[in-house]
C-alpha cells in the first residue's frame, strides 16, 4: 500500500496544534464547556478567599530545581550515567497556578501532559494509599466523570457516574467494563445484545459488522506499528550484522496481507508515516532472503540452536491475531533464513513490565500512538528515557532525537528525523513489521459512538439508546488502575474515564485541550510552563484540586527515590518515556538507567 495518501487535517498541522491548541484557553471539550464550581460573590467571601491565598503553602520538586548545565551524576558500582531528563523543577506557584521548569524546549509537551499516565492525583490521597498499592485497585479517587463502583477480578469493573464532576454530566448512568481475549466472543455478545460495544474487531469479522443493519463499524487509522525486538545486549542478536541479516529476512507484505484487517500496511518506518516528519531517509530493507542467508553465514551465526522468541497472546490494534503472526515469524525465520525458533508464551499482566527491564533477547511487541509527533515513537522506543527491551541505547540515535525534540523549525526537525530513522534501519534493534487497522463495533443505537485513533474512547459522551448502561467489552483485564505505572491501553481505557489530566485529548481526536488546567501558557522559548488550574474541582472520595496536587502527582512518577514511586508492578512508568528521563534512576541488569522501583533481580 502507498504512504502517499492525502493525510487527516490533524496530522498535516499536528505539530502546530501541539504547541498552541491549548496555550490561550482554546475551545473546550464538551467536558469543558461546563462551568466551574459557582464562586463566592460576597465581600465576606472574597475576604475570606484573599486569605486563603495568602495562607497557601505552595511546595516545590526538587527543593532545589535541577541544575541544566551540570545535571546530577548517578553511580551504583560499575554503573553511571547522568540525568536525561526534560524537567528541572515544579513548582505551586499559588493554590491553582502550577509552573514547569524544563531543561530544553519540548514541542509535544501540552500533548504529552494530556496523556492519561498523568492524570492528577489527590496529595492527601497519594500518601494515605500509595506504598500499600492499594490505589492501583481498591482505592481510587479521581476528577473524571466516572468513578470505580466495582471491580470484579476476572469478570468486570463497574463505573457509576461522578455526581460532583466539574464538566458536562455523563449520558450513561452506569457502565460495565467487560473483557474477552477472542475476538469472536466479543462480537458474538455485541450480536447477542448483551454489550454495547467491543474492541478490536476481528479481521475477518470487518465484513460482517458492515452487513449487520443492527451494527456500526468506526474503523481506525492505522497509528500503530508492530515490531520484531531484539535486546542488543545479549548473543546472538549483539551483532548487528546479524539483526540486519533477519531484517532483511523477514517478509513484512505476507504478514499484513495474511493476519491483518484493511487499512493495514506493511511497514517501512518504525512510525506511520501519516505523522508529519515520520518518514524521511531510506526505507526499511526489502525482503531478500538469500542474501539475508548469507549475510548470517558471513556473521558465524550459529544456525544449530534453538532460540526463544517471546510474545503475549493478548489481542492490541497492532496485533490482532497474536499466535498465527508469531508462528508465521517462526516459520519464515526456519524456512527463509535456517534459524530454529522456540515460541514462548509470557504471562499478559507481566509481559510488559519485563520486557521493559530487557528480560527477553527476541520478542514481538507493538506500539500505539499516543499524539501526533514523531517523539511519541521515536523517543519512547530509542530516546534517552527509553525502557530497557532493546538493551543499550545507541548514543547516535539518541543525540538525533534530542535535537529533533528539542527543535521548533520544522526543516530542521525533519533533517533530525531522517537521521535517526537512517540510524535505527542501520543499528537494527528491532524490525518494524505492520501497521495495522483496527476498528471498534458498536449496537446501532449508542448515540456518540467513536473509535478514537490511541484507543481512548470516552464513554461520557455516548448514549446507549434507551438505556441507562453501557456495556463494553475490551481485550483484556487492566492490571491497575494507578496509570502512572502502566502503560497497556485496555488499562488506560478505564483511566480516561476515571481520571483528568491538565489537558485531555478531544473527545475521538489528538488534540490537546484544557481540562484541569484552563490553559497551560508558554515562555517564549518552550522551556517554562504555566497552568492555571480549574477552581472549585472535587475529588471522588474527598478533596479539592490544588497545585500541590499537581506537583505531588508528577513528583512521584519523576523521582524513583519518592516515597510515592511505588506503582503497581513498578517497572511500567510512563514518564520518562515522556519526558526523558528520572530523578535519581536504579540501573538495569545492563548497566542502563531505569525509573523502575527496584533494580532487576536485585
Amino acid at each position: 500500500m502507498s504512504h502517499t495518501r492525502r493525510l487527516p487535517l490533524w496530522a498535516v498541522f499536528g505539530s502546530a496544534a501541539i504547541i498552541f491548541s491549548g496555550c490561550a484557553g482554546s475551545t473546550p471539550s464538551p467536558s469543558a464547556a461546563a462551568p466551574s464550581a459557582a464562586q463566592p460573590s460576597t465581600a465576606a467571601a472574597s475576604s475570606s478567599a484573599a486569605a486563603s491565598e495568602a495562607a497557601y503553602a505552595g511546595k516545590s520538586y526538587p527543593d532545589t530545581a535541577v541544575d541544566c548545565a551540570n545535571p546530577p551524576k548517578y553511580t551504583s558500582g560499575a554503573n553511571s550515567a547522568k540525568y536525561s531528563g526534560v524537567f528541572s523543577q515544579i513548582k505551586a506557584v499559588d493554590r491553582l497556578t502550577v509552573e514547569m521548569d524544563l531543561c530544553t524546549p519540548d514541542v509535544a509537551f501540552l500533548s504529552k501532559i494530556a496523556f492519561s499516565s498523568n492524570n492528577i492525583q489527590d496529595s492527601d490521597w497519594l500518601t494515605a494509599h500509595a506504598k500499600d498499592k492499594s490505589i492501583t485497585h481498591t482505592e481510587i479517587n479521581g476528577t473524571g466523570p466516572y468513578m470505580v463502583k466495582e471491580w470484579v477480578p476476572g469478570d468486570h469493573v463497574t463505573l457509576a457516574a461522578n455526581p460532583n464532576y466539574w464538566g458536562t454530566a455523563p449520558k450513561a448512568a452506569t457502565v460495565v467494563v467487560k473483557w474477552s481475549k477472542e475476538a469472536t466472543q466479543r462480537l458474538q455478545d455485541l450480536q447477542a445484545g448483551t454489550v454495547d460495544g467491543i474492541d478490536n474487531v476481528g479481521p475477518d469479522d470487518f465484513d460482517t459488522v458492515k452487513a449487520d443493519s443492527n451494527l456500526q463499524l468506526l474503523p481506525r487509522e492505522a497509528l500503530n506499528i508492530l515490531y520484531l525486538g531484539f535486546n542488543v545486549k545479549q548473543a546472538p542478536w549483539d551483532n548487528e550484522k546479524v539483526r540486519q541479516a533477519v531484517a532483511m529476512g523477514i517478509d513484512r507484505a505476507r504478514i499484513a496481507q495474511n493476519f491483518y484487517p484493511a487499512g493495514s500496511e506493511a511497514a517501512d518506518y518504525f512510525t506511520p508515516c501519516a505523522i508529519p516528519l515520520a518518514c524521511g531517509g531510506d526505507k526499511w530493507y526489502p525482503t531478500d532472503a538469500a542474501a539475508a542467508k548469507q549475510a548470517l553465514t558471513a556473521a558465524g551465526f550459529d544456525f544449530s540452536k534453538t532460540y526463544d522468541f517471546h510474545y503475549r497472546t493478548k489481542v492490541r490494534s497492532y496485533l490482532p491475531s497474536p499466535t498465527q503472526v508469531a508462528t508465521d515469524i517462526q516459520s519464515q525465520l526456519k524456512d527463509n533464513l535456517g534459524i530454529n525458533i522456540n515460541l514462548v508464551v509470557e504471562k499478559d499482566d507481566t509481559y510488559l513490565g519485563d520486557e521493559a527491564t530487557g528480560k527477553f533477547p527476541l520478542f514481538l511487541l507493538g506500539w500505539g500512538a499516543d499524539y501526533p509527533d514523531v517523539t511519541d515513537f521515536l523517543d519512547v522506543h530509542f530516546g534517552t528515557g527509553a525502557n530497557s527491551g532493546f538493551g543499550p541505547k545507541f548514543d547516535d540515535i539518541t543525540a538525533a532525537l534530542t535535537a529533533g525534540a528539542t527543535e521548533a523549525d520544522q526543516t530542521k526537525r525533519g533533517t533530525d528525523y531522517t537521521t535517526a530513522n537512517n540510524l535505527i534501519r542501520t543499528h537494527a534493534p528491532m524490525v518494524p513489521l505492520v501497521h495495522g487497522g483496527s476498528a471498534t463495533a458498536w449496537k446501532a443505537d449508542v448515540q456518540g459512538a467513536h473509535s478514537s485513533p490511541i484507543g481512548n474512547e470516552f464513554f461520557a459522551t455516548m448514549t446507549p439508546g434507551d438505556r441507562q448502561q453501557l456495556v463494553w467489552s475490551q481485550g483484556s483485564e487492566p492490571s491497575g488502575l494507578y496509570c502512572g505505572d502502566e502503560s497497556d491501553g485496555d488499562a488506560l481505557r478505564i483511566c480516561t474515564q476515571v481520571f483528568d489530566s491538565l489537558y485531555n485529548y478531544k473527545v475521538g481526536g489528538l488534540d490537546p485541550e484544557p481540562a484541569l488546567a484552563t490553559s497551560c501558557d508558554p515562555s517564549s522559548d518552550l522551556k517554562t510552563w504555566t497552568c492555571h488550574l480549574r477552581d472549585g474541582v472535587k475529588f471522588q472520595q474527598g478533596g479539592t484540586l490544588d497545585a500541590n496536587d499537581v506537583v505531588d502527582s508528577m513528583a512521584a512518577q519523576w523521582d524513583v527515590k519518592n516515597p510515592l514511586h511505588v506503582g503497581n508492578l513498578g517497572s511500567n512508568w510512563y514518564f520518562p518515556t515522556l519526558f526523558g528521563g528520572c530523578l535519581n534512576p536504579n540501573f538495569d541488569k545492563d548497566g542502563v538507567q531505569t525509573c523502575a522501583v527496584s533494580k532487576p533481580g536485585g
